[in-house]
């Protein structure tokens, strides 16, 4: 018997039937297949949840409103700045459970620690869903049409990209003015740069592949070879950085608020917060500690989301 003969009655030996019995497996179920299946998705997937049943649940888990002074509303009279007081860890059960403490304006931390996700979280998606539909649309033009309209917006880009992007983020907020919306929009625009170049990328590369060159000798309309053929399979590389890039736009968000130009007081922003008490890290460790904390938890989150979510996707790597 031949070698070829040979190995396809192997084959056939060890062929089951059953699996052609079996449904395809769709794309999305095999990706959370795979991403389940690694250690950092999987952590990351547990916090995001986490953080969003706390952000979902904030008045019912929050004890307190964020913005309520408590001043005369307690029984016992409180401190400016008084740590936890935790009734299970031997705290006098006479005095009320601030399990965080209460902050310079005798407010409850812990309900605007747990209000804090809300606004966290939007700033994060709002923030990359802007960046992302600004970049894929610049992108996928530059890249389809080329030309002197690629040179126009990867000029663009380029210039954006010379500056350093939290100085550039600063420098457009302090020309807007203080604020959320303003600190969320310079964010948007010095993010926006990546996700245009790599969207460029990918549709160069799509662009190429012989399905596309089919679709145009069937006769397709640029406009419908854009938007139905190219963009959705160059899109991958974009939603893994979309992922990364909402722990980013937290983090910076944070930081601007930190320095004053993003969330103004009393709103329950952690880097307000952390701002706000800068100068009671020794006095007071648990005002500037637990807000601290909350924005590492998310962004480790978003960050180990991302990472499993970028190995589920890359198709070099085995179930």
């Amino acid at each position: 018997m031949s070698k070829l003969g040979r190995v396809s009655k192997t084959l056939s030996d060890n062929f089951d039937e059953d699996l052609l019995l079996q449904e395809p497996m769709s794309v999305w179920k095999r990706t959370f297949k795979r991403l389940w299946s690694r250690r950092s998705g999987k952590i990351g997937l547990l916090l995001i949840g986490f953080i969003f049943l706390i952000a979902f649940a904030a008045p019912v888990i929050a004890p307190y409103d964020p913005h309520e002074v408590l001043i005369g509303k307690e029984i016992v009279k409180l401190k400016k700045r008084e740590g936890p007081c935790i009734h299970m860890l031997g705290c006098d059960s006479a005095k009320p459970q601030h399990i965080m403490g209460i902050d310079g304006n005798y407010r409850d931390q812990f309900s605007r620690i747990i209000y804090g996700s809300r606004i966290s979280l939007s700033i994060g998606f709002s923030t990359v869903t802007f960046a992302v539909t600004g970049g894929v649309l610049l992108g996928a033009l530059a890249a389809f049409f080329g030309g002197w309209i690629d040179n126009i917006i990867m000029r663009l880009m380029d210039v954006i990209l010379g500056f350093p992007s939290l100085l550039l983020a600063i420098a457009i907020v302090a020309v807007l003015g203080p604020g959320i919306r303003n600190a969320l929009l310079a964010i948007a625009i010095v993010t926006l740069p990546a996700y245009a170049r790599l969207t460029r990328a990918s549709v160069l590369t799509v662009k190429e592949l012989d399905f596309v060159k089919a679709s145009i000798t069937l006769g397709a309309s640029p406009t419908r070879l854009l938007l139905f053929r190219i963009l959705p399979n160059s899109l991958t590389p974009v939603v893994v950085l979309a992922t990364l890039g909402i722990a980013t736009a937290i983090l910076d968000a944070a930081g601007l608020s930190f320095l004053g130009l993003g969330a103004q007081p009393p709103m329950p922003e952690w880097g307000t917060m952390l701002g706000s008490e800068r100068n009671q890290v020794f006095s007071a460790p648990h005002l500037v500690f637990f807000p601290g904390i909350a924005i590492m938890i998310t962004v480790l989150a978003f960050n180990l989301f991302g990472d499993g979510l970028r190995d589920a996707l890359d198709p070099r790597l085995n179930d």
